[in-house]
C-alpha cells in the first residue's frame, strides 16, 4: 500500500511540475488553483480518510451486532443515499459558482476576466465532488474489509488524467484559457477513473449496488449523525488552506499559487506516511474500540505517533533546510521563474514548521473516530480555524503570504494540543512519558541532521557551477547526506523506530 501511495505522490509532483511549467505562478495558475479548491477540498475532506474513518467504526459495530451481510447492506444503502445527496449538491454548486468564487477569492473581482475564468473552471470541475465522494466511500468499504491496494491506486488515476490533460492542452491549443479548461476537464475524467478502479474490488468482496438491501431502524441515521461531524472535524487543515487562499487573493499576484505549490510539497511526506498509517490502523482501532480494549488502543496510538514521527520530523528539517533547491528543481522552468521559486520557498518554510502537527493530528483524529466520538474533534477544529483566521489576518500584513502559511502551521499545533487534552480526559493517561525518550531521540537526530545538511549545502552554494545538473547534484547530495546522517545518528542512539522502519521497508511488514 505504501508503494502505491508513493507512486501516486510522485505522479502528483509530476502533475504539479507540469502545471508550474505550463502556467507558472500568475493569473492563469491562480484562477485554476482557486477553482480547484472545491474539488480538492472535497478530495481531502472525504477522499483522504475522513469518510472512511466515519464509516469503518459503524461498519465493524454493525457487523459485530448483526452479521457481515447486514453490514454489507449498510454499505449499499449509504452508497445510494450519498450519490443522491452529492448529485443535488453538484447542481446547486454549479449554479452558485459565481458566489462561491467571490467567497474563495474576493480579490479576483477587481480583474473581471480572471473572475469569469475562475467561475467557468469551477462549474466544469464541480461534478468531481460527486465522483470523489463515491470513491471515498468505496475506499472506506474496502478498507473495512481489509483491502487496501485498490484504494491506494485510485489517486494514481486522477494524476494520470490531469497529466494527460496538461500535455494535450500544450500540444493542441495555444490559448492559455483553453489550456486551463483542458485541465479542468481532466480533473473530472480522473474522478471517473478513480471510481471505476474501485468497482471490481468491491464486486470481489460481494458488494453489489443493485442488490436489495434492508437496514434496521436507526442505523442509517446513526451513520449520518457521525459522518458529518467527522468530516467537519477532519477538515481543519483543508479549511485553513481555503482561508489562506481567501486572504492571499488580496496579496500580490502569484501568492495563491505559491501557497498551493508549497502545500503540495508538505503533503508528500504526509500522504506517504501519515495518511497510509491512519488507513492501516483505523480498522484495528475500530475493532479494539468495539471490544472496549482501551489499553490496546493507547498502545497503537503511541506506536503510530512514534513510527510516523520517526520519518516526518526529519522530513520537516529537510524541507526547511533544502526548501529553495527543492522548489527550483521541481518547478523552476517555463513560466515558473526565479521569483516564483523565492515566493514558494518562503511559503514552504513556514508550512513545514507544522508538519509534525499535521501528521499527529490525523492519528489523534483516528483515535477519536474509532471511539465514535466526533464532537470533541469538531470543537477543537472550530477553535483551530478561528486561531488560523486571526493569525492569518495579523501575520499577512507583517510577512505577506509567508504569514498565512505560518498561521496554518500554528493552528495545527493548537488543534493537536486541544485533542490531546480532550482524549486524556476521555480515556485517561495516554502514556506520554513512555514516548519522551523516543521523541527526544527523533528530535535530537533531526536537529543534528538539519545542521549537517545546512553546513554542506551552504558550502555547495559557494561553488560557481551554474546549470541544472549542478543544482540536481546539489539537491541529491543534500538529501543523501541527510538520510545517511539521520540513519547513523539513530543507529548510534539504538533507536527501535529505525529497526521497525527497516523491517517495514525490507520485509514489507505492516506496522501501525
Amino acid at each position: 500500500m505504501v508503494t502505491a501511495t508513493f507512486v501516486s505522490r510522485i505522479l502528483g509532483y509530476v502533475r504539479d511540475m507540469l502545471i508550474a511549467w505550463s502556467f507558472g505562478a500568475g493569473v492563469y495558475a491562480d484562477a485554476f488553483i482557486v477553482a480547484f479548491r472545491i474539488p480538492n477540498l472535497s478530495r481531502r475532506l472525504v477522499g483522504e480518510g475522513a469518510l472512511g474513518m466515519a464509516f469503518i467504526p459503524v461498519f465493524h459495530d454493525h457487523a459485530r451486532r448483526r452479521g457481515l451481510a447486514a453490514a454489507m447492506d449498510l454499505a449499499v444503502v449509504v452508497f445510494r443515499r450519498l450519490a443522491l445527496i452529492l448529485a443535488i449538491l453538484v447542481i446547486i454548486g454549479a449554479l452558485a459558482s459565481p458566489a462561491i468564487v467571490r467567497g474563495l477569492a474576493p480579490g479576483f473581482e477587481a480583474s473581471g476576466d480572471q473572475f469569469q475564468l475562475t467561475v467557468q473552471l469551477t462549474r466544469i470541475m464541480f461534478p468531481y465532488v460527486l465522483l470523489v465522494g463515491l470513491v471515498a466511500l468505496s475506499m472506506g468499504i474496502l478498507n473495512a474489509m481489509g483491502h487496501f491496494m485498490a484504494p491506494a491506486l485510485a489517486p494514481v488515476a486522477l494524476n494520470v488524467a490531469m497529466i494527460v490533460a496538461i500535455m494535450a492542452g500544450v500540444w493542441m491549443v495555444p490559448s492559455m484559457t483553453l489550456r486551463t479548461i483542458f485541465l479542468a476537464v481532466g480533473v473530472v475524467v480522473g474522478g471517473l477513473m478513480q471510481l471505476v478502479i474501485q468497482l471490481p474490488a468491491l464486486g470481489r468482496h460481494g458488494i453489489r449496488f443493485r442488490r436489495r438491501a434492508r437496514l434496521a431502524s436507526g442505523v442509517l441515521g446513526h451513520f449520518g449523525r457521525s459522518a458529518l461531524p467527522v468530516m467537519l472535524g477532519g477538515a481543519t487543515y483543508q479549511v485553513n488552506v481555503v482561508l489562506g487562499t481567501l486572504l492571499a487573493s488580496y496579496l500580490a499576484v502569484g501568492s495563491v499559487s505559491s501557497l498551493f505549490y508549497a502545500d503540495r510539497l508538505v503533503q508528500f511526506p504526509l500522504g506517504i506516511f501519515a495518511i497510509s498509517a491512519v488507513t492501516v490502523i483505523m480498522p484495528d482501532l475500530s475493532r479494539k474500540a468495539a471490544a472496549q480494549d482501551l489499553e490496546a488502543m493507547k498502545q497503537i496510538l503511541r506506536q503510530s505517533l512514534m513510527h510516523v514521527g520517526f520519518v516526518v520530523v526529519p522530513a520537516m528539517a529537510g524541507l526547511i533546510v533544502l526548501r529553495e533547491p527543492i522548489v527550483a528543481i521541481l518547478f523552476e522552468r517555463g513560466a515558473f521563474d526565479s521569483n516564483s521559486t523565492r515566493l514558494t520557498a518562503d511559503a514552504l518554510l513556514w508550512y513545514s514548521t507544522g508538519l509534525w502537527a499535521y501528521a499527529a493530528l490525523r492519528i489523534l483524529l483516528a483515535m477519536f473516530y474509532a471511539l465514535q466520538d466526533a464532537y470533541r474533534p469538531l470543537t477543537a477544529a472550530v477553535l483551530s480555524v478561528g486561531a488560523n483566521l486571526a493569525g492569518g489576518l495579523l501575520l499577512m500584513h507583517i510577512m505577506g503570504h509567508g504569514g498565512i502559511a505560518l498561521a496554518a502551521a500554528l493552528a495545527a499545533m493548537v488543534n493537536v494540543v486541544l485533542l490531546v487534552v480532550m482524549l486524556r480526559r476521555k480515556i485517561g493517561p495516554l502514556g506520554g512519558r513512555k514516548m519522551l525518550p523516543a521523541a527526544g531521540r527523533i528530535l535530537g537526530c533531526s536537529l543534528l541532521m538539519g545542521a549537517g545538511v545546512h553546513w554542506l549545502d551552504t558550502g555547495l552554494q559557494t561553488m560557481t557551477a551554474p546549470g541544472v545538473m549542478f543544482q540536481i547534484g546539489r539537491l541529491g547530495c543534500g538529501i543523501t547526506s541527510g538520510v545517511v546522517m539521520y540513519t547513523v545518528a539513530s543507529f548510534c542512539c539504538r533507536s527501535p523506530e529505525l529497526h521497525t522502519f527497516c523491517q517495514m521497508v525490507w520485509r514489507r511488514k505492516k506496522v501501525p
